[in-house]
């Protein structure tokens, strides 16, 4: 798992690649260095609609996962092709929610024990 923040650049239409997959691509400027790099990432089946909530030039943090995949030409030229799959995104400046993992069981009899002076 791999994570990004910058500014939504642009947002492609979902695209209907075979009857069961469908890909949507942005671009996503990540401005933290000096040169700001343009990334292009997708989203694919249901994970199209995570875009539709966001406006160009929204500043979101993007969770992606690397895929990698060979290709070899009818020629047998064999090439290698690289996919940034994003699985979450959100605006940046969002808190995401506690998991209930996060969370620590209350212990019984904790919520009459406080000994705090307020």
């Amino acid at each position: 798992m791999f994570q990004l923040k910058g500014r939504l650049k642009e947002v492609k239409e979902t695209r209907q690649v075979s009857e069961k997959f469908s890909v949507r691509e942005f671009v996503l400027t990540d401005e933290s260095s000096q040169y700001p790099q343009h990334i292009q990432l997708q989203a694919t089946q249901d994970r199209c609609a995570l875009l539709d909530g966001f406006q160009i030039g929204s500043e979101i943090t993007v969770n992606f996962n690397i895929r990698g995949r060979e290709w070899t030409s009818p020629q047998g030229e064999v090439k290698y092709f690289n996919s940034l799959d994003a699985w979450r995104i959100e605006a940046a400046d969002a808190v995401p929610a506690p998991v209930a993992a996060d969370i620590p069981p209350a212990l019984p009899g904790d919520e009459e024990e406080d000994d705090l002076p307020f």
